[in-house]
């Protein structure tokens, strides 16, 4: 197993940052009710829980609007009252989330993650990046789901699979972002035969008080995970680097297209800049995140 710095990225899994996140839009034609993120009065960048429902008011209901769906997701639509949903069962990932070789994480994740998983950044143009859990080393290989779709039960399952098939999304509205962030589905699991979130009055069920508890922690991690490598980025600690294994049978394998933090330009930052690293969480989450990359090689061994 090699590790060395790497000036192309020629893996196709690995572009999911940004521009290369799977997106699709929405044109809702009816009104109806959601969940809605608005936004914290102390920091802008961190989401804060609306409570209860919200009526799809003003712009939305004059005008279509636009929906991000999340990476590894196909189709959403916001989440209802009146919605029936088909629940996964524990510990088993849907079929869209079975190929992916990486998966989006928070930085609270990164500990429980590290024991497990690589932990690498990705970006599309070298300014914005996204941490991953890398869950593979060749194109939709996933080595941690069974055949039948059942995650590794010694493992640490990632929130991204635990959220689902539920997510938050940005909405664009005639081209402009909204401040709210809304609660959505993925279309095909919603089923006159799936679980009931609400009651006859409206109000939430336990099956989605949990969820919904998930959901939007998570989304608030995933804000302050991207405030993370926003600094990160500005200090330029970040650096490209390729993975090399050759197996025991077959031709060598690369992974190219990650980041990680060089060691050294850590080291030679101000006293000041690490004590504030330190302050603020993120210099534990760099450790984390450069004792994970150590699991690229347990990686090699599930491949066998």
């Amino acid at each position: 197993m090699v590790f060395g710095g790497v000036e192309e990225d020629r893996t196709p899994d690995l572009r999911i940052a940004n521009a290369a996140l799977s997106q699709l839009s929405y044109h809702p034609r009816k009104r109806g009710v959601f969940y809605r993120l608005g936004r914290n009065a102390t920091n802008p960048a961190i989401p804060t829980p609306v409570r209860g429902l919200q009526s799809l008011a003003p712009p939305y209901s004059r005008t279509g609007m636009d929906i991000k769906a999340p990476y590894g997701y196909r189709e959403i639509v916001p989440l209802t009252k009146t919605h029936r949903v088909a629940l996964p069962a524990e510990r088993v990932a849907p079929p869209a989330l079975r190929n992916l070789t990486a998966l989006p994480l928070s930085c609270a994740e990164f500990a429980a993650a590290a024991r497990d998983y690589p932990i690498a950044f990705v970006s599309s143009d070298g300014r914005n990046f996204v941490a991953m859990a890398i869950l593979g080393l060749e194109e939709r290989q996933n080595l941690f789901v069974a055949a039948d779709g059942t995650w590794d039960g010694g493992t640490y399952l990632p929130a991204y699979v635990r959220r689902y098939p539920f997510c938050m999304t940005r909405v664009t509205v005639s081209g402009r972002e909204q401040p709210e962030r809304i609660a959505c589905v993925e279309k095909s699991a919603i089923s006159a035969q799936g679980e009931m979130l609400h009651d006859e009055k409206g109000d939430p069920l336990p099956a989605w008080e949990a969820r919904k508890k998930l959901l939007f922690e998570y989304e608030a991690d995933l804000a302050r995970t991207e405030e993370m490598c926003g600094a990160l980025a500005g200090l330029g600690v970040l650096e490209t680097f390729t993975m090399q294994a050759v197996p025991n049978a077959g031709a060598p394998l690369a992974m190219t297209g990650m980041y990680r933090v060089a060691e050294q330009k850590l080291n030679d930052l101000p006293a000041e800049k690490l004590r504030e690293l330190a302050q603020t969480g993120v210099l534990a989450r760099v450790y984390c995140h450069l004792l994970s990359l150590a699991n690229f090689a347990r990686l090699l061994d599930r491949r066998r």
